[in-house]
Order: structure tokens, then sequence, then C-alpha cells
């Protein structure tokens, strides 16, 4: 699908992944519009590509809606990526042995899968009731998962259960949507330079980087980027999610 002229929403776009995404979008010609909390840096992110900055917390369906809203103002809403997410780790037990706290677990489910699953659905009601382009789209989704799906680790299960969840729902998704010429595609990045990562000591992120096969480092945001744009432009590129990891596999922990 054409990039250039297209309406596009990036949520978690204020830093990290959705960042780069919205650099790269801009770049290419899309109009781009941030999603980010109130609090992040989003007016400044947009201001910097010259888009449009909606606040919004992914968990609030009314905020979320707004947000859709105000992405579809200047023309047909065709892209939509969510990038937005948390990653706590906590064991199932404490080092008492007793459990963790269920909020913890639940908030996570919350904002990585349930928040995701609203934008989507959201975004494709809106989508689904725009005309379509010349070569018979309407818009494409691409969501973020985690090869943390597929390979995690101790300390892991909420993050691991969100973005498993991510990746288990894009084939269904996808089928459904297809009827309104809407792709709907996932990504599940290994080991990125995000600020998430960078909370890590320099030395937890070298070899990290290190534990990659090749290249043996942290992928980049801009290499995120530019599969989005790559998923994007390839038609037949449907109901897949995307390992995007250096050929990483997580030990336990």
């Amino acid at each position: 699908m054409e990039i250039r002229g297209a309406g596009a929403l990036v949520t978690g776009g204020a830093s990290g992944l959705g960042l780069a995404t919205a650099r790269r979008l801009a770049r290419t010609g899309a109009r781009v519009t941030i999603v980010d909390l109130p609090g992040s840096s989003g007016v400044e992110a947009a201001a910097g590509i010259g888009g449009a900055f909606a606040p919004a917390d992914v968990t609030d369906t009314e905020q979320v809606r707004a947000a859709v809203a105000q992405a579809a103002e200047g023309g047909p809403l065709r892209i939509v990526v969510n990038c937005a997410g948390i990653a706590h780790p906590a064991k199932v037990l404490d080092r008492e042995g007793d459990p963790n706290p269920l909020a913890d677990f639940e908030q996570i489910i919350r904002v990585n899968l349930i928040g995701t699953y609203s934008v989507i659905s959201q975004a494709a009601a809106r989508i689904a009731r725009t005309e379509p382009t010349e070569s018979g789209d309407r818009g494409v989704i691409v969501n973020t998962a985690s090869v943390a799906a597929f390979d995690g680790q101790i300390g892991q299960p909420a993050y691991s259960a969100s973005k498993g969840g991510v990746h288990a729902m894009t084939l269904p998704i996808a089928r459904e949507l297809g009827r309104h010429a809407i792709r709907v595609c996932t990504i599940a990045p290994g080991v990125f330079e995000t600020p998430m990562m960078q909370t890590l000591p320099q030395a937890a992120q070298d070899s990290l980087g290190q534990q990659v096969p090749y290249p043996p480092r942290l992928g980049r945001p801009e290499e995120y980027a530019a599969l989005v744009v790559s998923i994007v432009e390839n038609g037949y590129l449907n109901g897949e999610t995307i390992r995007l990891d250096g050929a990483i596999r997580m030990g336990p922990r």
C-alpha cells in the first residue's frame, strides 16, 4: 500500500520503537499522529516530524476513540502501528515464597494485550468505513509482540503472556478484517535499544547484545521501523508474526 499521503497512527510514539516508526513513516510521506500518555514527550516528538500528538492511555476506550478520530481528521486513516507497552519483571513467587500481587500481572496484560486490542478495534471500525485505494486496500495494522511470546524467561510470565496474546490474536483478526481490505501483522522484536532496555546497566546491555548470533548487538529502533514500512508496502503480507531478533533464542534467565 502507498504510504505517501496516508494517515498513520502510532501508539507509544513518543519514544523507542514507536518514535523511530513515526519518524520513518513521516519521512516516507505519511501524515503521522503520535499517541502516548499525556505526560510523555509526545508534543515534542510530533513537532519534530511535522505530525500531531493525541494524548491517550491505550487502556482508556474513550481516549483511544478520540485519538483515532484525530488521526483521521486530515484524510483517511490507513496505517496503525501498536508500540505502546510496559515490562515490569516479576516472578510468580516473591523471595519469601509468597505469590506476587495479582494486580501487577493484570496491569501488564491490560496495557500490552487489552490496550493493543482496543486500538485495533477502534481503528478498524474507522478504516473499514473509508473508501479503498486504487489497489483495493483500506489499511494495515502492525502490532508489537516480543520474542518473549515464544522464549519467555524467568520473571517474565506476565510479559510473555501479554505478548503471546498479541501473537495469538493476529491471525484471527487478520482473517476477520480481510473482508474490509485491512491487513494485520505483528512484529516480535528481540533485544532492542529501547528506553526499557536502557534501564539496565551498560554491562547487562552489552551481554545481551553478545548473545545475538548475528549481528552480535542490540537491535536498533530504525530496523524495527524499516520492517513496519516493508509490511505496509508488501500487499501479500497478512496474518503473520515476524521475529526480528538476529536469530536469538532466549535462555531461561
